[in-house]
């Protein structure tokens, strides 16, 4: 059974319309508020004895504690994600919405910046204990406090966040709160427009004051009074205790507790993880009682899908596999739509990068790219309505996109121009053929693709491209500036503020060593205030200059595929890092 595609704003399911931010977010959405387990589909009052089966790919379970640099993963958050609740979510339209189930979210003053967190009064962790202000006192503390210093004087975080001392250092002060209460409040120092996406509120501050060896009231004596010795036994716990290292052996359940409407029941090592019904939620109880993660590689998904191995999947959007797909059936129901996604070339201004210095190198690079020709060839396939993408930081399905884009770039891109490109390199003064190495993770045919189109164009111009392909590309390559062009995508989170740690000086995502104090401006600007209208003054600003010094060349938006057993009610593709499994306590067949 086919669903369809999704156009530019145009209703993919009938539940879900997927036209949403990307890098911005919608926190001021006029939708009403909702919860996960809330919106307008079948939802029985208890859970069916049944197993649905999915998988997000081969990769083991890293344990419970998915908040260090080494368990950071959109594959653990999504099985994790199922265990924990949050304030707030993204819906199937890319929006942010409030779970009511967990609490409530308040700006309460704008001057200086307060949010009040309501925590519901019903809420509790697995074992009972009532869901306070000392949990979210705990996951402040595991992003502010620091011990000592490294070689370069930067100060060495306490615990192993993967978020450092970031929201330590945006809320000085921390939560404000009385003990056991439901309601705390949060003071920034300066304005913050992601405040809608922090969070908050992590793991049961009394287990780890437990396994600390000390009391509650301890710990948040400790918290509060900075007393770094008290609390390195509460961040050795963090940091270790709520890991697994054995694979198979699941964490202690009075220790990995759950605020979620699932728990861990199962895991077989290298086989799958299966979540149970967490009899201590105080929502509804998930529909189906059992769901089971596989490992398994992505390029099993459609052959299990069709054997039943797996019931839902969302595999890579490529033409190959939407035919497999629609070959299987009315069995099966497959539906392409839009992600927050995006395909980019970036280009290398690192000492030795052969477009690092020559302005009208790089100019005569983006000329011979062919773009649309690449969208026509790889991506209008699968989604017709697709088109090359002319901005980072807002979606060509989103309704300010053509304002931007307008405002910020003039078109000179779209289509590829090789005698252009052949007389900037001729403006450039260089020998040629002029070598680039293009880097991206291999194998992956698409990006293959994508290389030998580029190499066709631009080697007529003057440029000798080179495939640099790697398995190590993430790993070896690109930290390390081995390449003279990157190719690969990121994944959009719906913050408005993320571009900064890519873009500016600074950032620690900048891996191509890329340099504009006006940028850097620009970006502080937006990052502190909560004004849309000067967000998007400069999202231009910003846009406009990336495109004066190419900083990389926007290619498109992915498309996205899901596929699932047509028996299964309530599957709803999401766009954003959530991705299908945002509401699977809701999937029964």
């Amino acid at each position: 059974m086919k669903i369809g595609t999704v156009g530019r704003g145009v209703a993919l399911f009938a539940a879900a319309t997927l036209a949403l931010a990307a890098c911005t977010s919608d926190a001021g959405s006029d939708d009403p508020t909702t919860s996960p387990t809330d919106e307008a589909t079948t939802t029985p009052t208890g859970s069916a004895d049944d197993t649905i089966f999915v998988s997000v790919g081969e990769d083991e379970w890293a344990g419970y504690n998915n908040l260090t640099p080494d368990t950071y993963s959109t594959y653990n958050s999504v099985i994790n994600d199922r265990v924990r609740s949050s304030f707030t979510y993204f819906d199937s339209t890319g929006a942010i919405q409030i779970d009511e189930n967990f609490g409530n979210v308040e700006l309460i003053s704008d001057d200086p910046m307060v949010v009040q967190y309501t925590i519901n009064d019903a809420a509790v962790w697995s074992d009972g204990t009532p869901i306070t202000y000392e949990d979210a006192l705990l996951s402040w503390a595991a992003q502010h406090f620091s011990d000592g210093e490294d070689a370069d004087g930067l100060p060495i975080p306490l615990f192993n966040h993967v978020g450092g001392l970031d929201y330590g250092e945006r809320v000085a002060a921390g939560p404000q709160g009385e003990a056991g209460g439901k309601t705390f409040t949060v003071e920034y120092s300066a304005p913050y427009p992601d405040y809608m996406l922090t969070t908050v509120l992590d793991f049961p501050a009394h287990v780890a004051a437990e396994q600390a060896g000390i009391t509650l009231d301890e710990l948040t004596a400790a918290i509060q009074g900075g007393d770094i010795e008290a609390l390195r036994p509460v961040a050795e716990f963090w940091n270790t205790g709520w890991l697994s290292s054995t694979p198979g052996e699941l964490p202690d359940p009075t220790v990995a507790l759950s605020s979620g409407p699932y728990t861990y029941g199962s895991w077989e090592a290298g086989q799958s993880l299966t979540l149970v019904p967490n009899e201590a939620y105080w929502g509804p109880a998930p529909a189906t009682a059992n769901l089971t993660f596989r490992f398994a590689a992505a390029d099993t998904h459609v052959q299990a899908l069709q054997n039943g191995d797996l019931n839902v999947i969302e595999p890579q959007a490529t033409v190959d596999t939407l035919d497999q797909l629609n070959a299987i059936g009315d069995s099966v129901t497959v539906g392409t739509y839009d992600t927050l996604i995006w395909e980019h070339l970036d280009i290398n201004f690192g000492e030795g990068a052969s477009l690092a210095d020559s302005q009208e190198l790089r100019e005569a690079f983006a000329l011979c790219v062919p773009r649309q020709l690449i969208v026509d060839n790889l991506i209008a396939p699968i989604n017709p309505d697709a088109g090359i993408m002319n901005a980072r930081e807002v979606f060509p399905f989103e309704s300010d996109y053509e304002d931007i884009v307008s405002a910020a770039y003039d078109g000179r891109y779209d289509v590829a121009d090789v005698e252009a490109s052949a007389a900037k390199i001729a403006e450039a003064g260089v020998d040629t053929p002029v070598k680039v190495r293009i880097g991206y993770n291999a194998p992956n045919p698409r990006r293959s693709d994508i290389v030998a189109l580029i190499k066709d164009s631009c080697d007529q111009a003057g440029f000798e491209i080179v495939d640099q392909g790697s398995s190590e590309f993430f790993t070896a390559d690109l930290g390390s500036g081995n390449f003279d062009v990157a190719l690969y995508a990121w994944s959009g989170s719906g913050q408005i503020t993320s571009g900064q740690n890519i873009y500016a000086s600074d950032g620690a995502q900048n891996v191509t060593k890329y340099n504009n104090p006006e940028v850097d401006a620009a970006w502080d600007t937006l990052t502190s205030t909560l004004d849309p209208a000067v967000q998007t003054e400069q999202t231009i600003i910003i846009e406009s200059l990336l495109w004066e010094d190419l900083f990389g060349i926007p290619l498109f938006a992915h498309p996205g595929v899901a596929a699932w057993d047509s028996t299964i009610q309530n599957v709803t593709p999401n766009p954003t890092q959530s991705a299908i499994l945002w509401n699977a306590e809701k999937w029964v067949r």
